[in-house]
């Protein structure tokens, strides 16, 4: 399905730093995890690949981002996806060599106008202009999810179990994580990113471009809940969200909306499951 090539951009970066304290100032290496452009392109039927968006994010995984977005957006179906692939195209620029990807879809993909705009979205956007739950329900490539969730029992020892697999946050301190988890707390697939959303899109996408469907017991998010991360759950047919953080008004209506179990505030010692 994919024709990934070996050489890519690092995950973090080497980076010289002083570090003062009220005793003394430390020279020492330090590490910064990585932010860079990746274009997603989209070719369909007998299109031509079109840009569908430009997000930041950190290298790695890209395949999978890219899958996980065009399904959490609800552009493609995950059985849908039939080769993604760095774009080659001889006037890439030195810079956008392996920040150029381009998905194979196989029939015909109507890609709304906002997403064949010149546009771009932040390492902390996700919800690409969506303006009411209607729509954002409307994404849904994936049933509701039917099977057991986890109890609270499970929900808080969640945090603590994506955090041990956090390994790129343990050495820069500045990426979010999101992992995917059965009913038993046993996590199935972890990811790592500068943007929260991609995070997302990458442990969808993994499961994706693995053959299987998206869906799963729980969605774990290693900050707060947001309206966007909200309707990607619901497009993958996540039957619940467990977070560190707290989610917002919006985030919290659309899971009630969507049949997603919502539980915040979460640690060893404490969560609150919201509606």
């Amino acid at each position: 399905m994919t024709s990934e090539r070996a050489r890519r951009p690092g995950p973090s970066v080497r980076t010289r730093v002083v570090e003062h304290t009220a005793e003394r100032e430390m020279p020492r290496e330090d590490r910064l995890i990585t932010e860079e452009p990746l274009e997603i392109r989209v070719r369909a039927g007998a299109l031509d690949a079109r840009r569908a968006w430009v997000t930041m994010r950190t290298p790695g995984h890209d395949f999978e981002l890219a899958a996980g977005w065009l399904v959490n957006e609800g552009l493609a179906a995950p059985g849908a996806i039939a080769q993604v692939a760095y774009c080659t195209d001889a006037d890439l620029a030195p810079e956008q060599e392996f920040n150029v990807v381009t998905v194979t879809l196989t029939g015909d993909a109507d890609l709304p106008h906002r997403h064949v705009a010149a546009s771009a979205g932040s390492s902390a956007c996700g919800v690409c202009g969506k303006d009411s739950i209607a729509e954002a329900l409307a994404t849904r490539t994936a049933k509701t999810w039917s099977g057991a969730r986890p109890s609270a029992d499970v929900v808080r020892r969640l945090p603590e179990a994506l955090r041990e697999r956090q390994t790129l946050f343990r050495t820069t301190g500045g990426v979010h994580a999101a992992g995917l988890a059965g009913a038993d707390g046993a996590l199935q697939v972890v990811r790592e990113d500068v943007g929260r959303h991609n995070a997302v899109d990458k442990v969808v996408g993994a499961r994706v471009l693995a053959g299987e469907q998206p869906s799963a017991a729980c969605l774990v998010l290693s900050g707060r809940v947001g309206f966007e991360l909200v309707q990607k759950a619901a497009a993958s047919g996540i039957g619940s969200i467990v977070a560190v953080g707290a989610p917002t008004s919006l985030a919290a209506r659309l899971a009630g909306e969507a049949g997603i179990d919502l539980w915040g505030f979460t640690s060893p010692g404490r969560t609150v499951r919201y509606g």
